[in-house]
């Protein structure tokens, strides 16, 4: 399973991964996904998708920003928990109520947990605030 992860996460380790992840701050590099034009995505969390090969999680949070409960919300707290192939994602407003919970199965997310945030249509990495 270790070589499975490494090899999925383009020669990187875990904790190079999370190092990398934690060097972003201050977002001013923006990116605009294809199918998603409407919304936006910081360099960290291209870092994220790139490295740890989730682009599906982009997608998937994009694709939800229709759910009401969560459109509605200018500020999304996106926390992703994994362990093997099962993912649990909650999404909480900046009051940390929990709008929507998600399980995922045959999904691969090679951390444990992850937070983004959603803030007006433009995901980040909490430290790039």
């Amino acid at each position: 399973m270790l070589n499975e992860v490494k090899s999925r996460l383009s020669g990187k380790s875990l904790q190079e991964l999370q190092e990398g992840l934690n060097q972003f701050t201050g977002a001013i590099v923006w990116y605009q996904p294809l199918l998603y034009p409407q919304f936006l995505y910081s360099k960290g969390v291209r870092y994220l998708a790139t490295n740890a090969d989730c682009f599906w999680l982009l997608d998937f949070i994009f694709s939800n920003q229709i759910l009401p409960a969560i459109a509605e919300e200018t500020f999304q707290k996106w926390t992703i928990e994994s362990e093997g192939e099962q993912a649990v994602i909650t999404v909480r407003d900046s009051n940390e109520q929990v709008l929507e919970t998600f399980t995922l199965s045959k999904v691969f997310f090679p951390l444990r947990k992850q937070t983004l945030w959603c803030i007006q249509g433009r995901l980040i990495l909490p430290t790039e605030y």
